[in-house]
């Protein structure tokens, strides 16, 4: 009867082993891993929090309203399970609730009062182990125990709500909370809590961390101090966020008299760089870990030479132009540079080199697309300016959505040479894992008659297709350094103008007057503006004042107005 014995009883060791399934076998007996943590069916499942205004997803997961629409606006996905959620797949949730009965305190403190959640039919509070489901109509839906639909609509095949009098179809059924399934509502299985990110905060706990958990009142005296001591941290806090530097004064002002100067600061700020890199030198780590160095105490900044920092992506936005002069005519060719920079620079620097000057192409495949770019004509071959090979550049809309796509041979991830090809039809299945750095805007009937040209079993053209040159007539890199040599040319002239006091309309106020040298405003009385208006009246005014001398026998008295008197009066006129 014993475990590999003729015992005629089991030890005690032998049934709490850790194969056995009785309850002394203890911890040994469950699954390794993280514990079990369930979320109560009452939680927002972003938040981890009790929800106020519920909402589901069409699987049933349960969000408050508020929260869910914070990380809508940034993530666009289900913090659950990482699937797309858009805010019009919410489901409005209706739950019924008791304020008779609270399990939460018996006197009612550290409740909402507004009681349990029941199932509106039988009144049966809605517990962690109760069947939950909801019957959805369009946005909104009312929320029973399962018990009460299974018993009241799908056994008595009575397809309406029992609320709201609505049809319903079984399809409308969510199930909210499972007690069978206890895993869909297991923390281990969130992934935004998986990622790390941990629970969405409430616009509660936001306000709690920003007011802090400390109870000033407590402290007495000692709370100044730590009012003082925050107010001074959110500070520093707001001025690093505006790029300040936080231990130098922002104020250096004396008072003398009625006004006050202002210094300006002896420390003037180091102005960066245009190609200065995110990253630093790392002088200032190596010179604290080695003694064999110059100490360094700030951390300056990389400084990118012209090659790299116009091989950032977006930056250099200027489109590049070359021709393709072959035996059978020329293609005229269009660089997209602002999504492809460095396989637009690796072209445009091995064409002015004269890299593809007689080259062939090597790969003809009508329908296809046409190859070539290795100078020893087999394909095998080729090496990019830098002499090495050079990685992928996927970011933007360009697509083989067409033909003529100007795209870059590789052998596979991030082996970008020389070689590029040119399709004769789209091909959607190369996007992502062949660079697009350009297109054929020019000479499509050339490219028709290198279609044509017939091959060899290897794809290999039987009459030649020769490259004789590959000339760049606008280098869209040389164009950006002129651009900006002009615009730094023009920035550098206004700077000069501002030092030395200004252009003549800097000078003017906005009412016309002018500006001395010492700051103060011309008053000149001759001058124009609003105030001439104000001139013209006084003078009117004055004009009017004046005595003029009038004769006066020739004065008549007004005539007076008779009273009227009350009454009707006498009846003549009637």
């Amino acid at each position: 009867m014993g475990k590999g014995t003729d015992k005629l009883y089991i030890t005690h060791s032998e049934w709490a082993s850790s194969d056995s399934f009785s309850a002394n076998s203890g911890s040994r007996s469950h699954a390794n891993g993280a514990p079990f943590r369930r979320l109560p069916f009452n939680f927002c499942a972003a938040s981890l929090q009790p929800f106020h205004n519920p909402v589901c997803t069409p699987d049933g997961t349960i969000f408050d309203a508020e929260v869910i629409a914070k990380w809508l606006e940034k993530q666009k996905t289900n913090p659950v399970d990482g699937k797309p959620l858009a805010a019009r797949d919410l489901i409005k949730l209706n739950f019924a609730r008791n304020a008779d009965v609270d399990s939460k305190a018996a006197d009612g403190t550290g409740s909402d009062g507004k009681g349990d959640f029941i199932d509106p039919v039988t009144y049966k509070v809605l517990t962690d182990n109760t069947h939950v489901v909801a019957i959805r109509h369009g946005t909104y839906a009312n929320v029973f125990a399962y018990d009460t639909i299974d018993r009241m609509n799908i056994k008595a095949k009575m397809w309406r709500d029992l609320l709201d009098d609505e049809e319903f179809s079984r399809s409308n059924i969510i199930t909210l909370q499972d007690p069978q399934n206890a895993t869909s509502r297991d923390l281990g299985q969130f992934k935004h809590l998986t990622d790390g990110e941990g629970a969405i905060l409430t616009k509660e706990q936001e306000e709690e961390r920003k007011e802090g958990n400390v109870n000033i009142g407590a402290l007495g005296r000692v709370g100044e101090k730590v009012l003082r001591a925050k107010e001074a941290v959110e500070k520093a806090r707001r001025e690093r966020e505006m790029g300040r530097d936080v231990n130098r004064s922002s104020t250096s002002v004396v008072k003398t008299g009625a006004g006050a100067v202002v210094k300006p600061s002896m420390i003037q700020d180091k102005k960066k760089a245009y190609n200065a890199a995110v990253y630093t030198t790392g002088r200032a780590a190596a010179s604290f870990t080695s003694t064999g160095l110059t100490p360094e105490t700030s951390g300056e900044r990389a400084i990118l030479t012209d090659e790299e920092y116009m091989l950032k992506p977006k930056r250099v936005k200027i489109r590049g132009y070359a021709r393709i002069e072959t035996n059978l005519g020329d293609l005229n060719i269009e660089l997209y540079t602002e999504y492809a920079p460095r396989a637009v620079w690796n072209f445009t620097r091995l064409a002015q080199k004269g890299y593809y000057k007689g080259v062939t192409f090597h790969r003809n495949i009508k329908n296809f697309m046409i190859q070539g770019g290795d100078p020893s004509g087999t394909g095998r071959q080729g090496a990019s300016i830098w002499g090495k090979n050079f990685q992928d550049e996927f970011e933007g809309p360009n697509t083989h959505d067409s033909r003529g796509i100007l795209s870059m041979a590789n052998k596979g991830k991030n082996t970008n040479s020389s070689q590029f090809f040119i399709t004769y039809r789209p091909a959607k299945h190369l996007d992502h894992k062949h660079t697009i750095f350009g297109k054929v805007v020019g000479g499509l009937d050339v490219l028709s008659r290198m279609e044509a040209v017939e091959t060899d079993g290897s794809d290999r053209p039987l009459n030649k297709i020769v490259m004789k040159e590959v000339v760049v007539y606008l280098d869209p890199f040389e164009e950006f350094q002129k651009q900006k040599a002009e615009s730094d040319k023009s920035a550098e002239a206004k700077a000069a103008i501002a030092r030395s006091g200004g252009t003549d309309d800097d000078k003017m106020t906005w009412t016309g007057k002018r500006v001395r040298a010492d700051g103060t405003v011309d008053q000149d009385e001759s001058g124009g503006g609003v105030g001439k208006y104000l001139k013209a009246a006084k003078l009117q005014s004055s004009a009017e004042d004046e005595i003029i001398e009038e004769d006066l026998d020739t004065w008549d008295e007004p005539v007076k107005k008779k009273p009227k008197t009350g009454g009707f009066g006498n009846f003549d006129n009637w």
